[in-house]
């Protein structure tokens, strides 16, 4: 009986040692389990969220660009760092700006008009580049093509010659008696001289005799109104430029006094007082190009993505200006205009 007892207590002892066994392997597939199941998250939350870097070239404002970002769904200070270069008209500038945002290891730059993406261009052939307002990307060999940008260009474009010869023809339709038009230009806007080519002649076709008025400087500008008035000339289309936009009020003004209608580009020009404004829609171009710059972040290849043309354009007239100079505006014109500024 003693022995039985012995062999039960040995093999209770026994059986709690296999107990003590299981439970111990039970609790070490529990702790590592625990620390699977609390690591992984902590350690993806503890890890820095990536900040991406943005270089802006620009004239005007860069809120709706700041605003589709938002949208999607990047914050400043937090996954996003804007460094925006305000170039305030001067193209001179534009050179060392550019090579500033590359200086800093900017992943895209947003260039706003063509003498921007040039001088980003020169700066970085590796550095995607978005576009914004830039006319005939393919002509000013920016690009291989529309649908087949390579390289690392790609963005928005606005139509050059086709646009400006439609503004022609609402000035034309504004000022029905103008024979003598004077066009605007700036030798240093690299498509300027691809527009002015391309309008030689066409003015014809709508009874119009141009004149072309090259302009480089703010301080030209006055002279070369005075010489519009000596030419006779009684009608004035402004082509766009980051210089002409920077001192749109100056040329609205001079405009006036001088008694000369005015068609401007975008908006603004006709906001700052010129008759007439016709062009792409430009907040939503600036929009679309933020849109451009997500999918870069997200791995698009600039070369990859085909460059879009804008579909809205906008036309705006102002009526004080109207009756500044006199005239009484087409009905047909007004019921067309997205806007009328009294």
């Amino acid at each position: 009986m003693m022995r039985d007892a012995r062999q039960c207590s040995t093999g209770s002892v026994r059986l709690a040692r296999v107990v003590d066994d299981k439970d111990m392997d039970r609790r070490i597939f529990l702790t590592t389990l625990a620390g699977a199941f609390f690591s992984g998250p902590l350690a993806t939350a503890a890890q820095p969220v990536k900040t991406h870097r943005i270089g802006v070239l620009t004239v005007g404002s860069t809120e709706p660009f700041r605003e589709r970002l938002r949208e999607l769904g990047y914050v400043e200070g937090q996954n996003v760092v804007l460094e925006v270069r305000e170039t305030g008209g001067k193209a001179d500038r534009l050179d060392a700006l550019a090579s500033d945002l590359v200086g800093l290891k900017v992943d895209v730059i947003v260039a706003i008009y063509p003498a921007a993406v040039f001088s980003a261009r020169r700066a970085s052939s590796t550095i995607p580049i978005v576009m914004v307002n830039t006319p005939d990307p393919v002509d000013l060999g920016l690009v291989a093509s529309l649908a087949h940008p390579g390289g690392n260009i790609t963005g928005v474009t606005s139509l050059s010659v086709d646009l400006s010869l439609k503004q022609l023809e609402l000035l034309k339709e504004a000022v029905p008696h103008a024979s003598r038009v004077a066009v605007l230009w700036n030798r240093d806007n690299p498509w300027h001289p691809i527009t002015v080519r391309g309008l030689e002649g066409r003015g014809r076709s709508l009874g119009t005799q141009l004149r072309f008025f090259p302009v480089q400087r703010p301080d030209e500008l006055d002279r070369v109104y005075q010489t519009m008035v000596a030419n006779r000339i009684q009608a004035v289309l402004v082509l766009a430029d980051p210089m002409t936009f920077a001192h749109r009020r100056a040329l609205a003004s001079l405009a006036v006094r001088r008694g000369l209608p005015s068609m401007g580009s975008l908006r603004e020009y006709a906001e700052a007082g010129s008759l007439l404004s016709y062009w792409a829609e430009g907040d939503e171009l600036v929009r679309r190009a933020a849109s451009y710059v997500d999918r870069i972040l997200k791995g698009a290849r600039p070369g990859d993505l085909p460059i879009e043309q804008p579909t809205k354009f906008d036309l705006v007239v102002n009526l004080g200006t109207a009756t500044a100079l006199g005239l009484t505006m087409p009905r047909s014109l007004l019921q067309r205009a997205d806007r009328v500024i009294e």
